[in-house]
């Protein structure tokens, strides 16, 4: 009893902190759209009459929605519903055919062979061909035009063609185990030049407009070639706020809304109820490895030791997520070492001893840089300001908007630490553990390791199962006993969903699928 009473008296403190230095810095009391219904609370809106809903989302997209430019998380968990590749990824882990109704695979493992499903169209009319999917392919093979993201696996494509209308040949150098997970990548139309602004793919919803900072809105896309979305419209509003994505859901004008905390949950009442999933994230205190004092390892490993864990769960998420100690969360099992998870046992002795070991025996000043418009991060980095400071470490919280996040952090890399998640772009362990490469665009924490490098270039180059998947276990065995970062945990992801609203479904990567979710 008295433990769950300490809790709850952090949490408020917590909290209150939080929402205090939060976001744009309003006190926002009503919903931010300012519309109310006219109902009261669990009655059923216009919104629900007209078979759409809205869904609260914590950042606004990416400036294109280009699929090929995509950078943040948020815009392809969003995105999601309104692209397609030849394949995508199922609920269960599984790669099912998509754009592709089927494919073959030639004995030397290296060719691939795709056939079109006759009669798929994009959002603006046109039936999709061979031509569009090699247009895509060849796009993200290299970074010639300008802001697309290349994929990297796509380098190893020797040989790319349009057989007729509907098949599509791929050849790559080396057999690899992984590549097809790299052909969800999104199916545009070749001639189509307004990705950026006027997004069009295959999927079950299709663009309509886009309001910057302030809504995106997807209709049902009446041609979708698979079972079409049950909704007629969603409209995605963005909340960077978080006591307004509380309000907003409170007062009616929000439907649905992910990645929410415990405490938010708690507030809710009886008109939701809660979907409990995991964020597929790898949540940790991602450290700068090339700015003092964290260029030492002795420091990393010391605020492995500081930082208590378990107590981050109890304290800020009510017990819920799962504990990792590397760059891989649980839904991977396959690659899922539990071993890693309590490689540093909480232990603050040891934490100053290693401190004065390095030179740092008063113990040093550091900053924590985190978006603010995500509550659990926040509320992450106020525990580990606390457990740090048991180490004699003085940590600083600095709340930043999500786009100075991005710009600033990640690709400036301007920044001492930072609690964040990192997510896999597709369903592969490559996508988690490359980006720590040295020579890696994505390494924003500048982690430099001879070793780790060695080792990826083995993983990928081997087409053996069992190898493959050893090699990357050592690459995160790497990562942990270097202490890359102060690993903590894949997220519980609770989703508030309005009561008369069913179909939310979890996927082992970050996205939101709206397609199944209907009025019951």
């Amino acid at each position: 009893m008295k433990r769950k009473l300490l809790a709850l008296l952090l949490l408020a403190s917590l909290l209150g902190a939080v929402l205090s230095g939060c976001g744009d810095g309003s006190a926002a009391q009503a919903p931010e759209d300012g519309q109310t219904n006219g109902s009261t609370a669990g009655a059923a809106s216009p919104e629900t009459l007209k078979n759409e809903i809205t869904v609260g989302i914590a950042q606004d997209l990416d400036n294109s929605l280009d699929p090929h430019k995509t950078m943040k998380a948020g815009t392809r968990e969003v995105m999601f519903n309104v692209f397609e590749g030849l394949v995508k990824p199922a609920p269960n882990g599984d790669l099912i055919p998509a754009i592709a109704e089927d494919y073959t695979v030639s004995e030397d493992h290296r060719t691939y062979t795709f056939t079109l499903r006759e009669g798929v169209r994009f959002h603006n009319g046109d039936t999709v061909t061979a031509e569009d999917v090699v247009y895509s392919i060849q796009r993200c093979a290299s970074a010639d035009e300008t802001g697309i993201v290349p994929v990297e696996a796509f380098s190893s494509i020797t040989e790319l063609t349009a057989a007729d209308e509907r098949t599509v040949a791929i050849t790559i150098s080396e057999p690899s185990n992984e590549f097809l997970s790299y052909l969800t990548t999104a199916v545009i139309p070749a001639d189509y030049t307004e990705q950026d602004t006027a997004p069009v793919g295959t999927g079950p919803f299709k663009f309509i407009s886009r309001a910057a900072q302030d809504n995106i809105v997807l209709e049902r896309f009446e041609d979708y070639w698979g079972e079409p979305a049950k909704l007629d419209r969603v409209t995605l509003k963005i909340m960077e706020n978080a006591d307004s994505i509380l309000m907003s859901l409170q007062s009616g004008a929000v439907d649905l809304c992910a990645h929410l905390t415990s405490i938010q949950t708690a507030q809710l009442g009886d008109d939701f109820y809660i979907a409990e999933g995991t964020m597929n994230l790898v949540q940790a205190l991602y450290l700068n490895n090339a700015e003092k004092p964290f260029d030492d390892v002795r420091v990393r490993q010391a605020l492995c030791y500081a930082v208590d864990r378990e107590q981050i769960l109890d304290l800020a998420f009510d017990g819920y997520g799962a504990l990792i100690g590397s760059s891989m969360y649980p839904a991977f099992s396959k690659y899922f070492d539990e071993s890693l998870t309590n490689y540093y046992p909480h232990d603050v002795e040891k934490a100053k001893a290693l401190l004065a070991d390095a030179g740092y025996p008063d113990g040093f000043s550091m900053t924590i840089t985190v978006p603010s418009n995500y509550q659990p991060h926040m509320d992450t980095a106020q525990v580990i300001v606390e457990q740090l400071r048991e180490a004699g470490v003085s940590a600083e919280i600095v709340p930043i908007e999500w786009e100075s996040w991005v710009n600033d952090v990640y690709v400036g890399r301007q920044f001492q630490s930072t609690v964040v998640g990192v997510d896999a772009s597709n369903m592969t362990a490559r996508a988690l553990l490359e980006r720590f490469t040295s020579d890696y665009g994505k390494n924003f924490i500048n982690y430099n390791s001879p070793a780790y490098d060695a080792l990826f270039q083995q993983a990928i180059a081997s087409y053996d199962d069992a190898e493959q998947t050893a090699l990357y276990k050592e690459m995160e065995a790497d990562l942990t006993q270097n202490a890359a970062n102060v690993y903590i945990q894949d997220l519980a992801d609770l989703v508030a969903v309005r009561k008369g609203l069913e179909g939310v479904t979890f996927y082992p990567i970050y996205v939101l699928d709206l397609a199944n979710v209907h009025f019951s």
